[in-house]
């Protein structure tokens, strides 16, 4: 098992460089890879090209490279794997297919990313972390009158991470990763203008007054008003989409279905999807917990009372999934 001679010269390069045949097995690789990963020549050569795969890069990359293999076209992209010493290794990575002789070979040229300047790159996983606590913050610190409020908030994001990806998979949406997590971090900022109604309403055991329920539904303005106070201070494009769909959130998780909510009295697909879908998982949240004015609902009660008022209060098809999930 040997490298073609016309292939030698890509094992000089600086960047770390990985040779397979046509079925991915490794013929060669050159000193900068066994020094980035910790591997050494003779312990690669004979394997899988996968042999360090971490399973934290995302299969839509492996099919992107896939097809594009297949049709002998040349691919980058990104790869998190794992250094013989087992620490995570993010590379920006180019496989070139060289056909010679009749026999396809495939040259990798990585990149590790985090040896780039300082700022230039930050792992996915660590932005994705970031954004989480920053939202989980402000969510909370926006709330800090009621210490038990935690509990809901924590419970209304994982609800609306279960419920978003199976509205994903029922419907067979294609609805982008990247949006999904934006809705679920964001689901936990849904309250933050709470903090701005005086605690005898918000806390008031009985029926509030019109007048007190015209205070109330206030909160969903000030919440905004709280997010655009924040973000106008802020800078960061990657936090960007994540207010965005925050502000959706937050300024729209009372309207209902037909029309009759507030603030904005907007009717079916005028809301967006991501406060269709935390108005749901809210309710919900709501029914089935205990408060010091109420106790928690049964879960079948609670079911049947989203679907009872589906195509009322709520999206039809996101009750149909959210139920879905229960049975």
């Amino acid at each position: 098992m040997s490298v073609h001679p016309q292939l030698y010269a890509y094992l000089l390069l600086a960047d770390a460089v990985i040779i397979t045949d046509r079925h991915h097995i490794i013929l060669d690789v050159n000193e900068t890879y066994e020094k980035v990963t910790g591997y050494q020549k003779h312990e690669m050569i004979g394997k899988k090209a996968g042999e360090i795969k971490s399973n934290l890069t995302p299969k839509s990359t492996y099919v992107s490279m896939s097809k594009s293999l297949m049709e002998r076209k040349p691919w980058s992209g990104v790869f998190i794997n794992r250094k013989k010493s087992g620490e995570l290794w993010h590379s920006s990575i180019t496989i070139t297919p060289i056909l010679i002789e009749d026999e396809v070979y495939y040259v990798g040229v990585f990149r590790e990313l985090e040896q780039l300047d300082s700022g230039t790159f930050i792992p996915q996983e660590k932005l994705e972390k970031t954004k989480k606590s920053i939202l989980e913050v402000l969510a909370i610190s926006c709330e800090i009158q009621d210490p038990s409020i935690e509990d809901h908030l924590v419970n209304v994001r994982k609800l609306t991470e279960k419920l978003i990806y199976t509205y994903n998979d029922y419907y067979q949406l294609q609805l982008s990763e990247d949006y999904m997590k934006n809705v679920i971090y964001s689901s936990i900022l849904h309250d933050i203008g709470k903090a701005g109604i005086p605690e005898g309403i918000l806390y008031k055991p009985g029926p509030l007054t019109s007048y007190e329920r015209l205070i109330m539904e206030t909160h969903p303005l000030i919440g905004y008003d709280i997010l655009q106070k924040i973000t106008s201070k802020l800078q960061d494009n990657f936090l960007k989409e994540s207010y965005k769909v925050a502000e959706n959130i937050i300024l729209y998780h009372h309207e209902k279905w037909d029309g009759t909510g507030y603030p904005k009295k907007l009717k079916g697909k005028e809301i967006p999807l991501e406060a269709r879908i935390v108005t749901v998982v809210d309710v919900f949240e709501a029914l089935t917990s205990a408060r010091p004015y109420k106790v928690a609902w049964p879960l079948d009660q609670a079911l049947d009372f989203l679907t009872e008022r589906k195509s009322v209060y709520f999206d039809p098809d996101i009750v149909d999934a959210f139920v879905s999930m229960y049975k």
